[in-house]
């Protein structure tokens, strides 16, 4: 466990609080920080707050919040262990992708929570949070379900989003629930590896 930031975290958020960069500010509810361990290795991002998010302030605590906290537990990992946060902190209208000039104005916010945190893998949820974070056009389908190079030695492995999951039930082998449960098995087995090699110097 790395020293605890959650001090200089919640002062993050309460800048955050005030924020107007985008559109977005003026049409939320609720600022959608983040949540979970501030000395997590293992860090989730999202495109951004939907509506329960935006009603209660937490993320991901509607029904993909939920099939998340399935994911984790069945390689055996609580909510409380990682942290997750989204690219934007503010709900798009309708659910909407928030847009390139929402994510460049949300940007220094998640850039300061990832320095802050320092998790050793971030695991991105969907197309808008991959295609941002790795700078790729493809698609979440092509890039998911690998580990990729980041800024600090930070490892990045993109997956479905739970919301998708939801629109896409079938667990046959080759659905995106299966991948998923694959995908969420080899994150466990590298981060119990790079556990591993940073224990070991």
């Amino acid at each position: 466990m790395k020293a605890c930031t959650l001090v200089t975290l919640e002062e993050l958020e309460r800048r955050a609080q005030s924020c107007q960069r985008c559109g977005l500010g003026e049409t939320r509810t609720n600022l959608v920080f983040g949540e979970g361990d501030p000395g997590a290795d293992l860090m989730f991002v999202g495109e951004g707050p939907g509506e329960v998010e935006d009603r209660t302030g937490r993320p991901f605590v509607g029904p993909a919040g939920q099939l998340l906290t399935q994911i984790l537990h069945s390689v055996g990992m609580d909510r409380e262990d990682v942290y997750i946060t989204n690219v934007v902190k503010c709900r798009p209208p309708a659910n909407r992708v928030p847009t390139k000039q929402e994510m460049d104005a949300c940007w220094e916010w998640l850039a300061a929570q990832i320095a802050l945190i320092r998790p050793l893998i971030i695991v991105t949820l969907g197309n808008a949070a991959t295609q941002r974070l790795l700078g790729k056009t493809e698609g979440i389908g092509q890039l998911r379900g690998r580990f990729y190079r980041w800024k600090g030695g930070i490892e990045l492995f993109p997956m479905f989003h739970p919301s998708f999951l939801l629109r896409n039930p079938s667990r046959k082998k080759g659905s995106p629930k299966y991948l998923t449960w694959m995908d969420i098995q080899a994150v466990k087995e590298r981060l119990s590896l790079l556990r591993s090699r940073t224990r070991d110097g």
